[in-house]
Parts: C-alpha cells; structure tokens; sequence
C-alpha cells in the first residue's frame, strides 16, 4: 500500500501521460511544454534508461540515401517521399537549433553512399530536382570518384556524396534532451512498467501493477517498436539492427556516414574506430523480433562485410556488438494519429528516429 505522500506527488493526476522515454517521447515532452506550459507532463518508462532504438542506433544525422529515396519513391510515390525527406531533413535542423555541437558531438562530415551499379545514377538530376525544395541544393548528390580512394574504399565502384548529412553521440544527444525536460518541468518514472490502460468519460487510468495506478487527461504513447501491446490495430513490425564496433584501426581513412544497398547497410568511423551495423535484408524473419540479442549469422556476415568492403586486407579486431530494435510497416511513413477520446500515438518510425522525431513531437502537439 502506498502512502499519501506518493499518491498525491509521483502517482497523482497528470494533464498528459507519455509512455516511452526514447527521442520520440523526450521531443514530444518539449514540444507540449514549450506550447502548453501550464499542463503536468509525466513521461512512464519501463527501462532504468531510454532503450529500444534510441541508444541503441548508429548515431547517423541522416534522411536518406540516394537510392533509398529512389526506392520509397517508387513504392510509395513521390509526393509521400518527399514529405517523408522533409520531416527528416527539418528535424535534423531543429536538433542543431536546440544543441551546440560540441554538446552532442555532432559532425556534418557528409553522407556517403557506395554504388556498385550506374543504374541509380540515371536518377540523379530528377532526384536531386525534387529535392532543391527541401535541401535548397541544387546537387543534394553528386558522384565523387575520388573520394574511394580516400576513403580506403578500393573495392566500391561509384561514391555518392550528400554535403547535408553527419554523426552525432546519440547518448549526449539524450542527455541533453532529458535536460532540457528537466528545465521544463517534466516529471519521470524510470523503471515502471505500464500495464494496461483504462479510459473513462473523464479520464483515462494507467495501471502500472495491481494495486497501483495513476490518472491522466491524455496519454501519447511514443513506445515505437514495443507498440503492438498497446495498439494491436496498427502494422507495427519490429525490425531488429545489428552493430559491431572495431578497435582502433591504425591509420584509418573514413570520415562520415556511408550507405549501401538502399541503406541496409550503415557504417561511419568513431574516432578512429569503425562502427558497422545492418544486414537485416539477409535474414528478415529472424530479425523481425524484440529480441535485443545478437545472431552468430548476422554478426559474421557483418564482419565479411567490414573486411571485404570497408578494411581489406587489414587485421581487425571487434571492440563491442550490441542491437536495436526500430519499428517498420509496408510504408515507412510514421503513425501519428489520435486513437481515441483521450489517447494518442507518435509511433513507428523506420529507422529514422533521431531525424524523425523532433517533428513528430510537434505533429502530436497539433493534435492534443
């Protein structure tokens, strides 16, 4: 039984009740905030830390390679893609007005993409056309040859360039915003688990255990992949990304975020290390999961990769390996929605998350 002094502080009545603690939550925190100071905001979440895709991703400032742009636009149209590009590339611009880079170790060394086929670069002008509207480049891409080299990249035949895009610390990047709700006065319950959510006439009520629940006006679930105990209705496909970290590599030539095949593979140096993750396309079903453990299969096709594609010919020895766990569908558009009376959704975010979600903040807000 608790006593009246946690009833009426850390379990009493909240305007608005977020589940979900990672990039999407903390923004939509700030985004309330910042419009309705006056309301209550409490954000529940089940981890002792923001988890999920939020720290557990490449750390990549990124809206898109040139042929995943090519790809969603050929299966979702065009007028979908670019907004989809738009919501990326202005959340990434909202991240660099709020932080200073140096806070959030943030590098705008480029975006890179390895082609091993000239058929995408017959796209080039009309992609980059569409794109001057939102970039306000005239070349959002151009072929860099000379850069493989540089790059140590011998065996890659074509390097797309992208000037637009970088890295960042995604843990700094999360602090800050926890800071940044500090100041604004958004309360947290770390290590509490929602269990079922009853919505009334004149309230909704979160039970976090069987004796223990609290109220709230609204609730925003920001939960992305570990939506479906919430929202059964939606296509929510958890989709699972697996990374290794190398050692330091003596000497080593990358600098910058690199793509290939439609962004199914994603590597960037960190510092003098390499960190490499993806390769989900070689086994979609094992890692359609919530799983956050790490395959033998994955994790040696990605050491294949790191050592034919990135390091030929070098001894490499792996620091770290660990997975996140994004939120995909048959679009790759996010599901911002009201649900009901009282609840709401930012969910479902594709692997987009760090770029997506300071605008999906602000799309909730509209709505509540």
């Amino acid at each position: 039984m608790n006593s009246i002094w946690e009833l009426e502080t850390f379990y009493r009545k909240r305007d608005i009740v977020i589940i979900g603690s990672g990039f999407s939550g903390l923004w939509t925190a700030v985004s309330v905030k910042e419009k309705y100071p006056e309301k209550s905001v409490l954000i529940i979440e089940r981890n002792t830390i923001p988890l999920g895709a939020s720290t557990r991703n490449a750390g990549f400032a990124c809206f898109g390679s040139l042929t995943e742009v090519i790809a969603d636009s050929q299966k979702m149209g065009w007028e979908k893609t670019l907004e989809l590009v738009k919501m990326r590339f202005d959340g990434l611009q909202k991240i660099r007005r709020y932080f200073k880079n140096d806070e959030i170790d943030f590098e705008l060394n480029g975006g890179f993409e390895i082609l091993n086929s000239n058929e995408p670069l017959q796209q080039l002008d009309t992609v980059n056309a569409k794109l001057k509207g939102i970039t306000g480049l005239d070349t959002t891409y151009f072929l860099n040859q000379k850069k493989i080299k540089e790059f140590g990249l011998g065996k890659s035949e074509f390097l797309i360039e992208n000037p637009c895009e970088g890295s960042l610390h995604s843990g700094k990047l999360l602090l800050k915003l926890l800071e940044k709700c500090y100041e604004l006065k958004v309360e947290f319950l770390f290590g509490t688990e929602v269990k079922d959510i009853d919505e009334k006439m004149n309230e909704a009520e979160i039970h976090l255990s069987e004796t223990l629940s609290l109220k709230a006006d609204q609730i925003i679930y920001c939960t992305n992949a570990f939506s479906s105990k919430f929202l059964e209705k939606e296509e929510i496909i958890p989709a699972r990304g697996q990374i290794l970290l190398t050692e330091p590599v003596e000497g080593l030539k990358l600098k910058g975020t690199f793509h290939y095949d439609e962004g199914f593979y994603y590597f960037r140096n960190l510092g003098n290390r390499v960190l490499l993750g993806g390769g989900r396309n070689q086994d979609f079903k094992t890692e359609e999961t919530t799983d956050f453990e790490t395959t033998e299969f994955l994790q040696d096709h990605l050491e294949s990769f790191l050592k034919k594609v990135i390091l030929p010919h070098q001894e490499i020895k792996i620091s770290l390996r660990w997975s996140g766990i994004m939120a995909m569908g048959s679009e790759k558009t996010p599901i911002v929605k009201q649900l009901s009376e009282r609840q709401f959704c930012a969910v479902r975010l594709s692997g987009m998350g760090v770029a997506l979600a300071p605008k999906i903040g602000e799309m909730v807000v509209e709505m509540i």
